[in-house]
This record gives C-alpha cells, structure tokens and sequence, in this order.
C-alpha cells in the first residue's frame, strides 16, 4: 500500500510597527512614501468628488489599506498581472494606471481607462496588464487563475524561454468563505502557477466582523489544506509586506507556485461611501488609526534619515498636485458619445 506523502507548509507571522524586513536605499523609500500618498490623497478627493455629486453609484475607498498596495505591486514587473476587487482604484494606481485615466473613468468620462462605462467598481488597463475591479466577491480569482495559467502555458507548450509572469490577486476576508477561494487554491497548486493569493484582511465583510463568520479566523491557515505556503503579516507595515511578497514573488516567477499572504489591514471609512459605519466601535477604529501605515512609513524614513524631510514635502506636494489635475483633466474630459452605447458589448467585424 503506497503512503501518501504528507506536505509541509511554513507558516510564518510578521508583525511589527514598521520592520527592517527588507534593506531600502532613499529612491526605494521615496518611491513607497509617493505611491502610499498617491492612494491616500487620490481617495480622499474621491470622497470630495462623490459628496459634490461627481460620481454616481458606489464608491469603496481604500483609505488604511496602502501598504499592501504598495508593498506587494511595486515589486511587479510591467508584464506581470494584477487582479483587484471592487475596492480597485489604488491597486490600479500602484500598478501604473495614470490617475487622471482612474479619475476620469470615476465621473464616467470617454477619457477614462474603461472609456468610462465601467466605473468605480471596474477600472482596466490592458496596457498596464490590470486585470479589472469586480463588483461581486470572488469574481477576480478565476480570472486571475487564468492569467498566471497562460504564463505556464506559454512555458511548458509554446516555449517560451523567458522566466514567468506573476499574477497578483487581491480580495478581502468576506471572500474567503466563498466557492472560487477554495476551488482556486486548489487549482493553482495542482498545475503549480504562479500566482500570489493576497487576502486584505481588513477585519470587515461590510458589516459582517470576520471572526464572527468563519469557523477559522486566521485565514492564512486555510493554505494547508491545499499545500501552499500560507503566511501572515501585519497589513499596516509596507516593509514587513514587502519583504513577504518579495519572496512569494520570486517563488512563484521560479515556477514553485502559489502562495497566500494574510495581510492584517483596516479600512479607515466605511464599506463604502454609502455607508454611515455605525456597527465599529469607536475604540476599535481609534486603535486601528494610531497605526496608520503612511504616518508610520514616514516616521521610520525620518528616524532612519532615509529621506531629507525638505525632500518629502515637495513629494507630498507632488502628489497633491498630480491629484488636483487629476480632477481638473476628468472635468474637462467629453462625455462617451450616447450613439456608441453598445460599442463595448460585442465584437466589432
């Protein structure tokens, strides 16, 4: 009778308030501090925007969330893919989408990156291999199970002699309770893809607390059934994910294949802009917001003399003025044209 041979996974923990995970120079830590910004700054004008009645439909902002953006996408390739959720627009900016395309796609303007029919919940960029926001929980990962397939595809049948793209696909704890979560692990381990599972842990299904709705809280746990690295590391530490995805990354581009970082994050607003988020309690954010991974970052470069604090003011101005035209070239952007209503649905002969 043959034995079946038992997989170990590591499972390792990463939590800190800003570690040395990972050795940074200046133009690293400058470019992490910008990127966290530009999210941080570019939601905040969407709220600005939503409220004066710019944008139509729902909005969900990422606001305390910017480190797993930054630190997971900033180590991608510009041929790699990323796979987001309805909470899609920094993930879309840290990929390299120009914010004034994000901005504009928002106020459903032609110059938008989805021609302005997709929207909040469906920002795209085929040039920056932005595989779209879904508006229904789970509805990224097969796509992204695609996109890391056709890597190996090229590989293995069409001999491809280049090393592999890697596929990043986001989604929150709600997620992992669904269907495609397990049927996707599975899949991806199975053919060994490369593909990097990233669950935004922000403790909230909309108004549903994680803990309260699954039987295994520590998500990253799940990993061992499937045999795939499952690691947990705190969401609000954008070197502490780096240095976690960084690995994951390298792994995956080996062809040693999948695995499921955990990152434990908050979403500073609430599920989305329609929502007066009553069910948090006031402790509960105040605790989450003394941690904010930008205010964190920027203690950690000026501590460790990383960048000059001149030097981070003009960024900070940078970004806020990249923001503000963002909005000034979405305004001034044409409507889509009413007679090309259909254009997008079906194939042009």
């Amino acid at each position: 009778m043959c034995k079946k041979k038992k997989t170990v996974v590591p499972l390792t923990v990463l939590s800190s308030n800003i570690t040395n995970n990972d050795t940074i120079d200046k133009n690293i830590a400058l470019s992490l501090y910008k990127d966290m910004l530009l999210g941080r700054y570019f939601e905040d004008m969407c709220a600005q925007m939503y409220y004066r009645g710019k944008m139509f439909g729902f909005v969900h902002l990422y606001n305390g969330q910017e480190a797993v953006s930054t630190g997971v996408i900033q180590l991608l390739g510009p041929d790699d893919y990323v796979c987001s959720t309805y909470r899609d627009h920094v993930h879309a900016l840290s990929k390299g989408v120009d914010p004034k395309n994000v901005m504009a796609e928002l106020f459903g303007k032609e110059t938008g990156c989805s021609k302005g029919r997709g929207g909040s919940m469906h920002i795209f960029s085929a040039k920056h291999n932005f595989l779209g926001g879904f508006a229904f929980i789970g509805e990224g990962i097969p796509v992204a199970l695609g996109a890391s397939f056709q890597s190996i595809y090229k590989k293995q049948i069409l001999n491809n002699s280049s090393l592999l793209n890697v596929t990043v696909c986001f989604f929150g704890d709600g997620t992992t309770n669904n269907g495609q979560f397990f049927e996707c692990l599975n899949m991806s381990v199975l053919w060994k893809l490369p593909i990097v599972f990233v669950v935004e842990n922000n403790q909230w299904a909309i108004g549903m607390a994680h803990h309260r709705s699954t039987s295994l809280p520590e998500i990253h746990q799940k990993a061992q059934a499937f045999g795939l690295p499952g690691i947990e590391v705190d969401g609000m530490d954008v070197l502490a994910i780096r240095s976690v995805a960084r690995t994951a990354i390298a792994r995956a581009r080996l062809g040693k294949g999948p695995t499921l970082i955990e990152a434990l994050t908050y979403r500073f607003r609430g599920h989305s802009l329609a929502d007066p988020d009553e069910l948090r309690s006031k402790q509960e954010r105040n605790a989450w917001l003394a941690r904010d991974p930008i205010k964190s970052f920027k203690s950690y470069i000026m501590k460790n003399q990383l960048v000059d604090s001149n030097i981070l003011r003009v960024a900070e101005l940078e970004v806020k003025r990249d923001v503000d035209n963002s909005v000034d070239f979405a305004v001034s952007s044409p409507e889509p044209n009413v007679d090309e209503l259909k254009k997008y649905l079906f194939v042009d002969n």
